[in-house]
């Protein structure tokens, strides 16, 4: 076991779990608690949350977040996510609700839980807080103070409050002097101010101190690092001291001890257990400060990680620190509760400080020191001060110790010391169950019991059954109390009764997992609460896990049989709610009971429905003789009880009756009803009726008429029937209604079935009311209309002389039928004058067509003529009236043209159909006037009628028609287009229906008709021989069909589109027509384009230009010209022109053909209008080619539009490098002009001009001419302005490498090293050409520059180089201690620094390199081996080591080191030892590393030492044997090596008597009698007497068993003489009790003082 005072632990490796390092850091880990650690982590832009659940296994939970930093709750699943520093969402991940959403006013750059319920934002500005279980989801949080300005520009990394949350410290770190400096803003929310203080960390806590009794403190501690000296400080202070203690807590500080080789270092985390008062400081580095939080004392330092940590959390319940490294090991340390004292006494040596920390955590390891002051202050008399330190040591809290204070009497006027013990106890901790009990008894007995109480309720005292049995007596309600905390189950339950709190007796059952006997509860329940005893067991039986223990009939049976019919009766129900057939007899019963003691319930229970499984029979027995008919005919099912009990109708609801119907089978309704029309068919009729409306689907209607008819009730039957027929698909109902009705006088009625019904038979219901001749004749009339029998019924009424219900049939019932009767009235030769005056009775009533369409059929129109000239005079629009006008008028030839001409309103269809056998030109005229076009087109065509149809289709010019009557297919054609062509054209002035003509002959393919056509209409006189179109038109169809004609036209015409004519000729292959008509029409560029483009002669295109003579025309032709390739002619067409539009195009065409002499005068002429820098740079380009350099100068010289850098380069580029000089010199163009000098050889030039280029592409080209020229010092000059641009540094390397100039590359970079821009780069390319050329200058470079280089990239160098000792170095100085250490191990050279590698060895992070470091030493150092691993030791995997050596044969090497090593008592390190021990026969060694380390497998060790040649080796395995309890085998080793001595141990240690037996028959057999002397001394206890006399008596060893029989019979004389002096003793005692004497000291004496509580 380790002596630290620490307990370390690695709780969990965050990579390991799939955590990217990268998120490793402040900003994206946040690690509130030992709960959670929260990751965010980004992968391609998206961010998630993984929160690792150190509680539950380390499991790890991920989800997708839109924030940027989330942090957890420390102990509940909820999580606060932050984006944009202002968007900020809580959630509660298990209930999966929204607890807050809210945005800030400013961002939060830092965010900490101070709280269960309190979260501190930081701003740039100010420090906030939010509740956040507020409830309020939209609330922000509130300003709490501002920052204070020592914060400026800090980081900010904790924010830390006390548990009032009355003070706050914010912790932030800063940059000072090259150190991290801590500021801490100090804040009072009760004085509402802050003050700045240095500090890294902080933290807020309490103390108990003495004095104070159970006061606390509360104290601030600190700690920092001050940047200017590196001198650390702790330092601890009380704030708001408390007056009602009044002991002041010190302010203390103390060193915060800092290696040397931590400069950078400082404290990054405080913690503080109170419980243990212990302060834990943890560094970035890594470093463990532990501190005495009364004393300030430092306890202990170490190092647990050599990563650097980024933050911390408290662990185990504040107790200890846990940290998060760089590695992403989450890493625990808490104090050592068995070693923390030992270590304060053996390595402090500070006795008073390992007292109090014992004191204060109840901590072992000092109870020695508590016990020898205990018993010193005893016998000094100092009692008061014995029962504090009693109070004080665990080890001492005991029932001897209490007695002993019990028992000593107090001075007078002082506290008595076990008071005095309890006291303190209870200022600074909790009663054990011995202590509780105690001071219980005479408290209670004092009848002090809200000092109890308030013990309890402050959880000074441990509850124990015993004591609720001590504290039942005084207050049932603080005994449960007692049994809760004590988990007695049976006595809580037993209390909650007897408190009558029934509620809680089954959540408490279910919560602590016991079965209580509840029908014996119950029945003590009852006894006194029947109704809070049937509650609760109605609420058992809700409880299923309960019920199914339950027997509800015995329950029941406590009730009934103490005549709690109510209280029964209400558990029945609800335990029977499930309705289930076994629960048929229990039905029955609560029904008998409550029918024969409360017939109301039981009528409530039975009319809820609430059973179904109880003995209907009897039940229903018993309600009829209760009174309850309807129960009794709810259960009754036989028929002769229920006509007994249904003729109650007095007693029963009319709404039961009729339901209670629906549950009988038909013969049954039908016995029922029959019984209660027998009993009094009056008052039951309308019960009857009833019924047989709701059942008539089920009895049948059928059989419910024929029941009311045979009973006569034709009320009843008119009733009944009334409510089907609404509904009924059956005619005889419908029809047996009607008949019911009329018998009942009820014409309404029957009017009201006729006309809404739809089922009736109408035929049968018409010929019913003809017969019955009923006076109102209105439902006849009705039903005639309604089914089409309007003739009959006037016939009917006709010859009945009922003519009023004629009119009235018109005039109310259907007028829309008055042509229908007209038709009848006319056939009946009816008066005319009727007709028409029941005609006029209608007017405007009466659909006209139809009235028209039957008197036309029985040739009678005339008689309408009246009628319709008044509908015409009312404003009547009605078609069917001018129809039948029109028809009045044709037939009697009364200027019917007239009328079909003026008229608009009649239908041209019907009244032309009318005329076309009359007369088709009045039918001509009805369809002209209605555009009836197929009506028309076939009246035409059949009558020859074709210059009407001509003229028509004109009129309508209708492309649609057109195409129609033009159809190939149409026979009539020919004659139609000889119409239009001699009548219809030479009639229009209009030309829009000459134009649609046109179009449909073109559309129809008439070519030749069109032509002919259109020359009739343009070239013979016509009024549209003008006509731009027709013209046009003309020219079109010549072009397409007669090409020929097409000259001729173009000659005699001139009113046409040219634009739109001579393209037209142009796709036709008409070009010469084409440039006709644009020379004719004076379009001459155009005519210019047919010459060149369509006919394609530029010579006919020049003379004509030169005819005409316009610039225009000279451009043009030049374009031409250019794009024919005629260069030099397109030139001097553009110069006669004077247009140097073009220019892009000629010049590139120009200098492409190598024109460049002729294009000078173009570009020339150009100058002069235009200055564009294409055409001067095409000059100086022109010039160039042709040397003509003094041109160039000249116009240089002037002014230039010409982009010289462009020009330059593509002078550069053809290699007329004085050109391009004169360009580049023109515009100051360093970098090109440079390039130049270069090409012209002139180097020194160049350079001068790369200076004033300052251009790294220039050095560039500069330097590398200068190298290839071996102009080395002008290269130089190069290589200084580019070695200072670290992208140029290998291409400038690779330059010199390449030509092998070593000296100067390397001569170039040791000058640079001076250069004020002089960079890592520069210095790490150096070492690498040490490496490469002059190996001898590398370790002097690396020594001096080590800190400017990019030390990996050196490091692949002098590892290609084979330079160690240099690798060595850079490892080292990198912090690459694993690689340095392989370095050292694989690269060893003879000059081994063996000090220098345990340096190294031990700041690795991969532990493999230990063992390879120990195989290493093992073959190149084997003499420093053991020092090696000594160091290695606290890292080491001491098994794995052992076993490495034990395998390799190498295990006497390692002696020293495992023997420093065996106080771990390790398995496999106790083994290795003892092999070696063997292998040296060190058999005295071995024996004490047995006896000290038991880790080992004995028997295996036994059995291999057992066969040993030493008698010293196989004694051990006897004594590994007897260890392991193996008696036979350690007995067989000893008996064989005459080991008496440890023969007899043995078998007396085996407390076998077996064995000994055995042993001892061995000595006797073998004759060793001083041997069996020994035994019996040693083992007499576990020998029988008769055993040993019989041994004696057989081999004559009386004189030897002597002995042992003395010592027998002296035990036996003393035992009896103890018995007899106890059994006086017993009656004395009884004899003094009997006197009335005292037996011992009692309580009373003790507690007979006042106590002060």
């Amino acid at each position: 076991m380790s002596d630290l005072p620490i307990e370390f632990t690695e709780l969990v490796d965050l990579t390991a779990l799939g955590i990217s390092p990268q998120s490793l850091d402040f900003r994206s880990t946040t690690f509130e608690s030992d709960h959670f650690v929260t990751v965010r982590e980004s992968q391609d832009g998206h961010n998630s949350v993984a929160i690792v659940d150190l509680a539950d296994n380390n499991a790890v939970t991920r989800k997708n977040m839109g924030g940027d930093s989330a942090i957890m709750h420390p102990t509940q699943k909820v999580i606060c996510v932050r984006a944009n520093g202002t968007i900020v969402q809580i959630f509660n991940l298990e209930t999966k609700t929204k607890l807050k959403s809210f945005t800030l006013d400013e961002p939060a750059i830092f965010w900490k839980w101070v709280s269960d319920d309190v979260l501190v934002f930081v701003t740039a500005r100010a420090i906030l807080t939010c509740s956040v279980f507020d409830g309020n989801v939209n609330s922000k949080p509130q300003m709490l103070t501002q920052r204070h300005q020592n914060l400026n520009n800090c980081q900010i990394i904790n924010v830390v409050a006390n548990k009032k949350l009355d003070w706050f410290a914010t912790v932030g770190i800063i940059q000072e002097n090259g150190h991290i400096g801590g500021k801490i803003q100090l804040y009072s929310k009760q004085r509402n101010i802050s003050q700045a203080i240095d500090g890294h960390v902080a933290i807020f806590s309490e103390i108990f101190m003495e004095g104070n009794g159970s006061e606390k403190l509360q104290i601030f501690v600190t700690g920092t690092r001050n940047t200017a000296t590196g001198a650390g400080e702790l330092r601890i202070i009380e704030i708001d001291h408390n007056a009602a203690a009044p002991v002041q807590y010190a302010k203390k500080s103390a060193d915060i001890f800092f290696p040397a080789d931590a400069s950078n270092d400082f404290p990054i985390a405080l913690k503080v257990s109170e419980k243990y008062g212990i302060i834990y400081i943890l560094t970035k580095y890594g470093f463990i400060h532990l501190y005495e939080l009364e004393t300030g004392t430092n306890l202990f330092v170490n190092r647990i990680t050599a990563e650097s940590v980024f933050t911390a959390a408290s662990y185990h319940d504040n107790n200890g620190i846990a940290c998060i490294n760089k590695k992403g090991q989450v890493l625990a340390v808490e104090i050592s509760t068995s070693q923390i004292v030992p270590y304060i006494l053996e390595k402090l040596s500070n006795v008073t400080l390992a007292l109090t920390v014992a004191k204060r955590g109840g901590l072992p390891g000092a109870d020695d020191l508590f016990s020898k002051q205990f018993e010193t202050l005893l016998q000094q008399g100092d009692y008061q001060n014995a029962a504090k330190v009693a109070a004080s040591s665990q080890s001492l809290r005991n029932s001897n110790t209490i007695n002993r204070l019990k028992n000593v009497q107090a001075a007078p006027g002082a506290i008595s010391p076990i008071l005095l013990y309890f006291s303190t106890l209870l200022d600074t901790g909790k009663l054990n169950k011995e202590e509780t009990i105690e001071l219980a008894r005479p408290v209670l007995q004092q009848d002090r019991k809200q000092l109890f109480e308030k013990w309890l309720k402050e959880d000074k005292l441990e509850c124990s059954e015993e004591l609720g049995d001590i504290v039942k007596p005084f207050d049932t309600t603080l005994a449960l109390a007692c049994y809760l905390r004590a988990n007695s189950h049976a006595e809580v339950i037993t209390c909650l009764a007897e408190l009558q709190q029934f509620d809680k007796i089954i959540p408490y059952a279910e919560k602590v997992s016991y079965q209580p006997n509840f029908l014996v509860l119950l029945a003590n329940i009852i006894r006194t609460s029947p109704d809070r005893a049937s509650e609760f067991a109605i609420s058992l039986l809700q409880n299923p896990a309960v019920a199914s223990g339950l027997d509800i009939e015995k329950i029941a049976d406590l009730f009934f049989s103490q005549n709690h019919i109510q209280q029964g009766t209400s558990l029945l129900l609800d335990a029977l709610k499930a309705d289930t057939p076994d629960q048929g007899h229990l039905q029955t019963r609560v029904l008998e009971v409550n029918l024969l003691h409360a017939p109301q319930v039981a009528d409530a229970i039975l009319g809820n429905n609430i059973f179904s499984h109880y003995d209907k029979p009897t039940i229903a027995s018993l309600a009829e003789k209760a009174g309850l008919f309807q129960r009794a005919l709810e259960n009754y099912t036989d028929l002769p009880d229920l006509k007994r009990c249904i003729v109650h109708t007095s007693a029963l609801p009319v709404d039961w009756i009729v339901g209670f119907f629906g549950k009988l089978n038909v013969e049954q309704s039908l016995t029922c009803l029959k019984a209660l029309m027998d009993n009094n068919l009056q008052a039951n009729t309308q019960i009857v009726v009833q019924v047989a409306t709701k059942f008539s689907d089920l009895i049948g209607s059928n059989v419910l008429i024929k029941l009311f008819e045979d009973y006569k009730a034709t009320e009843g039957l008119y009733y009944y029937l009334a409510s089907l027929v609404n509904l009924t698909e059956d005619k005889d109902v419908v029809y047996k209604y009607i008949e019911a009705a009329a018998k009942m006088g009820q014409s309404n009625e029957i009017e009201r079935i006729v006309r809404s019904n739809n089922v009736y038979d109408p035929e049968r219901v018409k010929n019913f009311l003809k017969d019955a001749n009923l006076p109102d004749q209105l439902p006849f009339v009705i039903v005639c209309d309604r089914f089409d029998f309007v003739h009959e019924m006037i016939l009917h009424l006709y010859k009945s002389q009922n003519l009023k219900f004629i009119e009235t049939y018109v005039q109310q019932v259907n007028p829309s039928k008055t042509p229908d009767v007209v038709g009848a009235l006319i056939d009946m030769d009816c008066d005319e004058k009727f007709i028409q005056g029941l005609l006029d009775s209608v007017l405007g009533q009466v659909p006209i067509d139809d009235l028209t369409t039957e008197v036309e059929k029985k040739n009678r129109l005339k008689l309408l003529l009246p009628y319709l000239e008044k509908s015409l005079a009312q404003g009547s629009q009605d078609r069917a009236i001018f129809n039948a006008l029109a028809k009045i008028y044709i037939d009697s030839n009364n200027s019917p043209e007239k009328f079909l001409k003026e008229n608009d309103q009649y239908d041209t269809l019907n009244v032309g159909l009318y005329c076309e056998k009359r007369d088709p030109y009045l039918a001509y005229i009805a369809y002209d006037k209605g555009s009836n076009d197929d009506d028309l087109i076939r009246i035409t065509n059949e009558n020859d009628m074709y210059k009407y149809q001509a003229r028509y289709l004109l009129k309508r010019s209708d492309l649609n028609l057109w195409n129609k009557v033009l159809d190939a297919e149409n026979i009539h054609r020919r004659q139609l287009i000889d119409s239009v062509i001699s009548v219809g054209i030479p009639e229009l002035t209009d030309p829009e229906p000459v134009s649609l003509t046109v179009q449909a002959f073109m559309t129809n393919g008439l070519k030749l008709e069109l032509i002919e056509l259109l020359e009739k209409i343009i070239l013979e006189p016509s009024p549209f021989n003008d006509n731009v179109a027709l013209q046009g038109l003309l020219l079109l169809s010549a072009i397409k069909y007669e090409p020929a004609k097409v000259a001729t036209y173009i000659e005699k015409l001139d009113n046409y589109d040219a634009d739109e004519i001579a393209p037209l000729c142009i796709e036709h292959d008409l070009k010469e027509e084409a440039f006709e008509i644009y020379d004719k029409h004076e379009m001459h560029s155009k005519a210019l384009t047919v010459l060149v483009e369509e006919i394609m002669s530029l010579d006919r295109a020049a003379t004509y230009v030169d005819k005409i003579n316009t610039p225009e025309l000279w451009s043009q032709l030049g374009t031409s010209q250019l794009d024919g390739l005629r260069i030099p002619d397109a030139l001097d067409s553009y110069i006669k022109a004077n247009d140097p539009s073009n220019y892009e195009n000629v010049i590139e065409i120009a200098e492409h053909a190598g024109k460049y002499e002729e294009l000078i005068p173009y570009l020339v002429m150009a100058r002069k209008t235009l200055k564009e820098s294409k055409i001067d740079g095409s000059l100086i380009l022109c010039y160039a080619r042709l040397d003509r350099i003094q041109d160039i100068e000249n116009m240089l010289h002037g002014s230039s539009a010409a982009n010289l850098n462009l020009v330059g380069d593509q002078l550069l580029e053809s290699e007329n490098y004085q050109a391009a000089k004169l360009c580049f010199s023109a515009v100051s163009n360093y970098s090109k002009l440079s390039s130049t000098l270069v090409y012209l050889g002139d180097y020194q030039a160049a350079v001068d001009t790369a200076r004033k280029a300052s251009n790294i592409k220039v050095w560039k080209l500069v330097n590398d001419a200068c190298i290839d020229q071996k102009e080395f010092r002008l290269a130089q000059i190069c290589g200084l302005n580019l070695i200072v641009h670290a992208e140029e540094l290998d291409a400038l390397v690779e330059k010199y490498e390449a030509n092998g100039y070593f000296e100067e590359l390397i001569s170039l970079f040791e000058v640079g090293l001076g250069l004020e821009r002089a960079h890592m780069g520069m210095f790490t390319e150096l070492a690498i050409l040490y490496c490469k050329y002059d190996s001898a200058k590398v370790f002097e470079h690396l020594k001096l520059f080590w800190s400017r280089l990019n030390i990996p990239k050196a490091i692949r160098a002098v590892e290609d180089a084979h330079l160690w000792q240099e690798l060595i170095f850079l490892y080292a100085h990198y912090d690459e201690w694993d690689n340095a250490a392989l370095a050292l191990i694989e690269k060893s050279t003879k000059d081994f620094d063996h000090d220098y590698f345990k340096e190294v060895i031990v700041k690795i992070s991969n532990l493999e390199i230990y063992y390879k470091a120990i195989n290493f030493y093992v073959k190149e150092h084997p003499s420093l081996l053991v020092d090696l691993l000594s160091v290695l030791t606290p890292r080491l995997d001491i098994p794995r080591t052992v076993k490495i050596f034990a395998k390799s044969d190498n295990l006497p090497l390692i002696k020293a080191f495992l023997i420093n090593v065996l106080p771990k008592n390790n398995s496999v390190v106790n083994q290795a030892y003892h092999d070696i021990m063997v292998e040296e026969e060190d058999y005295k060694s071995l024996e004490d590393a047995i006896n000290s380390y038991d880790k080992f497998d004995q028997l295996a060790l036994a059995a291999r030492l057992e066969t040993h040649s030493l008698i010293f080796f196989r004694k051990i395995a006897a004594l590994l044997y007897r260890r392991n309890k193996k008696w036979t085998k350690s007995l067989a080793i000893l008996k064989e090596d005459q080991l008496w001595k440890d023969a007899i141990e043995t078998a007396s240690i085996s407390q076998d008597e077996k064995v000994v037996q055995q042993l001892l028959t061995y000595f006797v057999d073998t004759g060793n009698k001083e041997a069996y002397v020994a035994l019996l001394y040693i083992a007499y206890n576990l020998v029988r007497y008769d055993q040993v006399l019989e041994l004696s008596w057989l081999n004559n060893l009386s004189d030897y068993t002597k002995p042992y029989e003395i010592s027998i019979k002296k035990e036996q004389n003393d035992k009896i003489n103890e018995l007899s002096k106890k059994f006086a003793e017993n009656g004395s005692i009884g004899n003094g009790n009997a006197d009335g004497e005292p037996l011992m000291l009692t309580s009373g004496a003790m507690y007979g003082q006042s106590t002060g509580y």
